[in-house]
């Protein structure tokens, strides 16, 4: 008996289920190309559910034990889905509705950072990797930040980087040279007074000593006293020059002979050339005698 209540029960449901099915629209499919459409609430319909495919199958694609394949066939058709988005945001604006381009995302690389990789494996512009796809062989290298080379300055950019703290115009805002500047600025100070004191007692007393109409001759007793200190130094520099000439004098070493010596000396170099002349000539005439003699015994 139960077992016909349940079957007439389970028929029911299915009398029901196709009662709801009849009443309700007939299931639209989106149209292929974005401009087949004319209305914006529908465009806008179409654009949430491409939005909500492409969301999907990202976060399918985040598993990283469906295999090389199957990563690679979801990050193609995850850039189908978002090139037939931009279709229709494109649509969108024709039809007078808002612009969802300025809103899109940018790729980001493992670490999170946005990154431009503009035609990446041949793929066309605006190819995009999503998910566990970052990481397949050939496409790490693409996320990877080249080395910095490091670039040679060029005589532009070091001086484009010369202010005034490079000529030291700013050294003095600090305080600290100021500081140390103070009892050497102190002791000059005193110094011109005293020499600017002294002046003014010379010019005193040169004007007690001049009569009246004459003219007071105050250089010589103004630079009396530089011309002592002159006189002391081109005593000390012919000194000097003395003690240089002394000791560049020439010493010799060896004794020097006189010319009693270089005439003795003289006539014995001429005795030993006509000498060995004499001996030469002897010596030429004794071996013509003897081939003669040779000649004659043969």
């Amino acid at each position: 008996m139960a077992r016909n209540e349940e079957k007439a029960q389970s028929m029911l449901n299915r009398f029901i289920t196709m009662k709801q099915d009849e009443k309700k629209k007939p299931k639209e499919r989106r149209p292929f190309l974005a401009s087949e459409c004319r209305d914006l609430a529908e465009a806008d319909k179409w654009r949430q559910q491409i939005m909500r495919e492409i969301g999907r199958k990202v976060a399918e694609i985040q598993n990283e034990g469906l295999g090389e394949h199957r990563l690679r066939d979801l990050n193609d058709e995850i850039n189908k889905l978002i090139r037939e988005k931009s279709h229709w945001e494109r649509r969108i604006i024709d039809l007078g509705g808002p612009n969802y381009t300025k809103q899109s995302a940018k790729m980001t690389d493992l670490e999170g950072n946005i990154v431009d990789v503009p035609n990446p494996s041949g793929r066309g512009p605006g190819y995009r990797y999503f998910g566990a796809a970052k990481k397949l062989p050939g496409v790490r290298e693409l996320f990877e930040k080249p080395p910095e080379l490091r670039k040679r300055r060029t005589r532009y950019d070091i001086y484009r980087r010369i202010d005034a703290s490079y000529y030291g115009y700013r050294d003095e805002e600090d305080g600290v040279l100021v500081k140390l500047e103070a009892p050497a600025e102190v002791v000059m100070r005193e110094m011109a007074v005293e020499e600017w004191n002294l002046m003014e007692e010379i010019k005193r007393e040169a004007k007690k000593a001049v009569k009246s109409g004459e003219v007071a001759n105050v250089t010589d007793i103004l630079f009396e006293e530089e011309e002592e200190v002159v006189e002391e130094e081109r005593r000390e520099k012919e000194r000097l020059d003395e003690n240089d000439a002394m000791q560049k004098e020439f010493v010799v070493h060896v004794p020097l002979p006189d010319e009693r010596e270089i005439e003795r000396m003289v006539v014995e170099k001429k005795k030993l050339e006509l000498l060995s002349k004499y001996t030469s000539e002897n010596f030429l005439e004794e071996q013509t005698e003897a081939k003669a003699m040779l000649n004659i015994n043969r």
